[in-house]
């Protein structure tokens, strides 16, 4: 009876030693992205992206010998819920969090990533997101106040224009873009002429075209979530406007093509990322997400695309899997290419936790992105 019983011990103390061992296995992550609401569009496409890479890398062997776990959860494109569901995620003992998308959403989840030291990703654009110097954070998108100072370069030398008119949704993500405009505008010369807001979720933009024809600006500006920038887009053509368009990725954003049609043919705009920019390694990653999904990648595809990458690149320098060395390791530190192809584009993190890389000028011809200007990285790596 003694020696069974010991037995017995023997394989429990056993079992126990190799738990930790097992919990280690695999490389936690969640999607915390909306799936629903009016921020579906872009978290869907992120989630695309993070699954496409995450099954890749997987295949190929995973991260230093550990594989990926990918948890989704929608969040509904609702601030509460993201919340919420941040606390879940932290409960699960991630090693990554990546989302929400819509800015309003993440300035409140973002904090309970924080407090558990866990990294979290985002694609949303407002400035104050990486302005709250939080370590954990980590934008794929470009940060609005390194995204107007280009918009408004390109309307004020490139368009020749003199007056602006500006559309944006009242919203953290619109806000934020309006107050980063009219600051790069002030500085360059540029005068807007009027300030137009408009909701979230909002179906007729008649009266806010009919007041930027009225005040006559050289150019109109538009920023607003890629839905209702295609209704705006509608109506604009629908009342025979006829002045340069420029917005920057959501009013450019494959899913604003889509809906807009023909409206959004000659537009302009500022993108951090494009399925048609001119490399080798974009060109397959479009062709790859084109044969999964059935569909073209946006700037959100892309993002999520990226993110197991920068995990694998930045743990695989440092030598191990561990979210707090990540987190200090990642600031300034560059990323190409040619060592990891996945990474898309040349890119480093800044202090900030905000991403620099080149972006471009496109204008949409026959439903497409053309690519105009390839615009360089802030600052050389």
């Amino acid at each position: 009876m003694k020696k069974t019983l010991s037995f017995a011990a023997a394989g429990l103390l056993a079992a126990l030693a190799l738990q930790p061992a097992l919990a280690q296995e695999t490389i936690k992550i969640v999607n915390l992205l909306e799936l629903s609401g009016p921020i579906a569009s872009a978290g869907t496409n992120y989630r695309n992206g993070v699954e496409m890479a995450v099954k890749e890398i997987n295949d190929a062997g995973g991260v230093l010998g550990r594989k990926f776990e990918l948890t989704t959860l929608d969040n509904q494109s609702n601030p509460g819920v993201a919340k919420a569901m941040a606390v879940r995620a932290v409960d699960m003992d991630v090693f990554a969090v990546i989302g929400p998308t819509y800015s309003t959403a993440m300035v409140v989840s973002m904090n309970e990533t924080r407090r558990a030291e866990i990294p979290n990703f985002t694609g949303a654009a407002a400035a104050a997101i990486t302005g709250q110097q939080n370590p954990y954070v980590l934008r794929t998108n470009s940060t609005q106040a390194d995204t107007m100072p280009k918009v408004v370069r390109y309307i004020k030398e490139g368009l020749k224009a003199q007056t602006v008119d500006l559309v944006w949704i009242n919203s953290d993500f619109g806000k934020g873009g309006r107050d980063e405009f009219l600051k790069a505008a002030q500085a360059a010369g540029l005068k807007v002429v009027s300030d137009i807001s408009t909701e979230q979720a909002q179906l007729d933009f008649s009266s806010a075209v009919i007041r930027a024809k009225q005040s006559n600006g050289d150019v109109l500006f538009a920023y607003t979530n890629e839905e209702e920038s295609a209704r705006l887009l509608r109506e604009l053509r629908k009342q025979g406007y006829s002045k340069p368009i420029v917005g920057d990725t959501t009013l450019v954003s494959q899913k604003a093509i889509e809906l807009a049609g023909g409206a959004a043919n000659g537009v302009y705009g500022h993108v951090p990322l494009t399925a048609d920019a001119p490399t080798q390694q974009m060109r397959e990653f479009d062709q790859k997400y084109m044969k999964a999904y059935k569909v073209k990648s946006d700037h959100n595809g892309i993002q999520g695309y990226m993110v197991p990458y920068i995990i694998k690149a930045v743990s695989e320098k440092i030598g191990k899997v561990d979210r707090r060395a990540f987190a200090a390791a990642v600031k300034d530190m560059p990323l190409y290419v040619k060592d990891y192809p996945g990474l898309l584009m040349d890119m480093k993190f800044n202090t900030k936790g905000d991403a620099d890389r080149v972006s471009y000028l496109v204008e949409i011809k026959d439903g497409k992105q053309v690519v105009v200007q390839t615009l360089p990285p802030l600052k050389p790596f």
